[in-house]
Parts: C-alpha cells; structure tokens; sequence
C-alpha cells in the first residue's frame, strides 16, 4: 500500500521516482509503431518533415530532423542523464573528449583564462596544455585543486571558467567541489567538472555548485565496454549553447546504436556501481596490507590524503578507480601485470571486468604528480564486477609471481 508521506510513484514522471527505478525508465517510452517497450534502435539519418516545415528551425535540436541534430534515440538518453545527474537538460556526443571539447570549444574565446586541476586526465591537459594556448589564444593556470588558497590565487580577471575533476585520473586525489565552486562564482566563472571516475549516485556536481558535469559515457554509465560516447549536463541555457555549437555545427554527434547501447547499459548502473565499489575496497585494503606493494591510492583508505572529503562527499562507496605500484621499476611492473589471470591489462574503465594498465613516470604531466607516483610509475586499476576474492586471488598469485612467495 502507498504511504501517505510520498506521492504515487509513475514511471512517466522519473524525477519523482527513486534513483534504480530512474535507471530504468527514465529517457525510455513504448514505441508507438510496435509496441515495443524499449525505444528500439531508429538508424536514420534524416526524419520526415510536417507537411508545413517553414516554422523549423534548420538548426533545431528539439525535434528529429537530422541526426547531426539529434535523433530518437539521443534524445531518450539525454533524458535520462539530465534526471540521473538532476540537471535540467544534457547533450549526448560522440565520446568523453568530444564532450569536454565542446565544453571549453563553446564557452571560452580568444584572450579567456582557464584554471585547471594539474591532475586531469591526458586529453584536458594536452588541450590547455597545447591546443587552446597555440590554436586560439585561450591560457590555462594548472593548479592544485585540493589547495584553495592556491585555486583562488590562480584566477584572473579574465578567468571564464575553472575545470576540475571530482576524483582526478589517475591520482584519485579528490576536490572539495563546494569551495571550488564558491571561488569560481565570486570571480564570475564558471565551473565544469570531469565526473566519469563518480557517476550518480556516487556524487551529483550540480548539487555542490558546478555549472556543468562531464562524462565519458564509455566508462561506468555504459559499463559494458562496447560503445564509446560523453555527455554535458547542466541547465537548458547552457546545454543549449553546446548542442548548437559543438554539436549542429562541429558535429560531435553520438550514434544512434551507441546511444542505444548506453542506454541499455545505463539500466544496471546502481547495481553495478555498488558492486564496484564494495570489491574496490577489499582490494585496495589488501594491497595495503601487502608489503611488496609500495602504495595504493584509492579515496576509500583511512590512508588517504583526501579520505575525510570523500566520505562528506561521496555518497554510498567510493567508486571502482585506484592507483598503486608494486616495489620496483618498471620492469618489476609489467613483469607482475603479466602475470595477472583474471585482471586484464588493457586501457579504458568502468567495464564489468578489470583493467589494469601500467604507466610509467615518463611525459608532462607527470611533474604534478605525488612523490610515489614520479618515483615508481603507477597501475591504473579499474576494479571490475567479478568476485572481489577471485581478484585477490589473481593479486596475490601475481606478486609471489613476481617477488616470491611471503
């Protein structure tokens, strides 16, 4: 029987509804040709018009026109992200980078100012690094965005927007995303946040402040590792901007069939992410525990610089990424991933099985990371969704491998 305290719940109206239930029917509706209760895959790249087409605009993104504008199936995903991540509007594209691409391509122009977290994953830094600087004029100052005080001396009169990361690729260190935020918005920024390695409801960036959250789709809201897409959510302005500049007129469209598979992955999202991070902490205590292990670093430690914000901000585990490396060079590293059975050595993350890849303390990026990281190189890890004691299992096996048995 429906309680009193609570409207009755209607899968037509998702925001209404509880977080699993959003995953499963928000963006989704019976098709009306077939009856078919998922929206089916629509591979057209052009829609009929009405009979009338005079009051479209050709540029139109509300309607399937052209797929370049957007499609049917699009759009039903969009919806969804905008309601998983409570924003009020989202903009699906053809991959995470075309995403971030299409935040800083929109919104910043020559002579802009931008503060960056100094960890950031590759293409953002290459992009303010090298790009925007020699294309169009546009200068970063990369910061320490755990450091405020740091944060608030980097911004400039003509600074136009400040792009951090939740938890920052690889390093996991985390940001306090309210106080970044509230420093943005007194100087007249805005703020975009990289929010793949937290996907809701793990962390929602709208709610702390940020103007704008980014996602590589390819990763945990798709969770499968078959489709390759981002997405921009924020408010219906300024998503706006991005569907007719980035979008209509560059052409970072997503697929129809990507949009589908995203779609259908995103469904077992809260499942999948509790899993990941239920298994990611057993591993990253084990590590710990292992003294041929030189560190690990994952928010949900003790040990953790950042642990005490990621518990404020975090909601319900602390996601499936980690860093570590085993004690010695980069030969000692590879030689323990390829002894690895279970855990496969491969790039990307957020896939139902685990990725491990080693990178070592070679390239630009690399003068901003911790000590340990510069001295050892690191394994990125993106804890997957088989048995946490099988992963272990795997681990240990490869370290006795590797150094011999304890």
């Amino acid at each position: 029987m429906a309680t009193a305290s609570r409207p009755r719940p209607d899968k037509h109206a998702p925001a209404e509804l509880g977080f699993a239930s959003q995953a499963v029917h928000a963006g989704n509706a019976v098709d009306p040709g077939t009856r078919a209760l998922r929206t089916p895959i629509v591979m057209a790249n052009s829609y009929a018009l009405p009979d009338d087409p005079s009051t479209l605009s050709w540029s139109g993104t509300d309607v399937p026109l052209y797929t370049r504008n957007g499609g049917v199936n699009q759009h039903g995903l969009e919806r969804k992200l905008a309601v998983l991540e409570r924003g009020e509007d989202a903009v699906a594209l053809a991959s995470g980078v075309a995403a971030l691409h299409a935040v800083f391509f929109t919104l910043l122009n020559p002579g802009d100012h931008v503060v960056v977290a100094d960890i950031a994953y590759e293409a953002t830094f290459r992009l303010f690094s090298e790009l925007l600087p020699e294309k169009f004029g546009i200068t970063a100052t990369f910061v320490d965005t755990s450091d405020l005080a740091a944060v608030r001396r980097a911004v400039r009169p003509e600074t136009r927007l400040v792009h951090i990361e939740t938890v920052a690729n690889p390093t996991t260190r985390v940001t306090d995303v309210d106080a970044v935020a509230a420093i943005a918005h007194e100087a007249g920024a805005l703020v975009s946040i990289d929010n793949t390695f937290t996907p809701p409801p793990l962390f929602r960036p709208l709610e702390h402040g940020a103007d704008l959250v980014v996602h590589s789709l390819t990763k945990y809201i798709n969770g499968h590792g078959d489709a390759i897409s981002g997405a921009v959510i924020g408010s219906a302005a300024l998503i706006r901007r991005l569907k007719l500049d980035a979008m209509v007129d560059a052409g970072g469209v997503i697929s129809p069939f990507n949009a589908w598979l995203v779609m259908r992955g995103s469904v077992t999202l809260p499942l999948r992410i509790r899993q990941h991070s239920e298994s990611a902490l057993a591993v990253a205590e084990f590590l710990e525990r292992d003294p041929r292990v030189a560190f690990v670093a994952y928010p949900g430690l003790v040990s953790h610089p950042q642990h005490e914000l990621a518990v404020r901000l975090l909601d319900g585990g602390f996601g499936g990424m980690m860093a570590f490396a085993v004690a010695g060079d980069k030969d000692a590293q590879n030689r323990f991933v390829s002894r690895l059975r279970v855990i496969t050595s491969a790039v990307s993350l957020g896939h139902d099985e685990s990725l491990i890849v080693h990178v070592d303390s070679s390239g630009p990026r690399v003068a901003f990371y911790p000590e340990e990281f510069r001295t050892f190189g690191h394994l990125r890890f993106s804890v997957g969704l088989e048995d946490a004691r099988d992963l272990i299992d795997d681990l240990a096996a490869a370290l006795d491998d590797t150094f011999g048995a304890r």
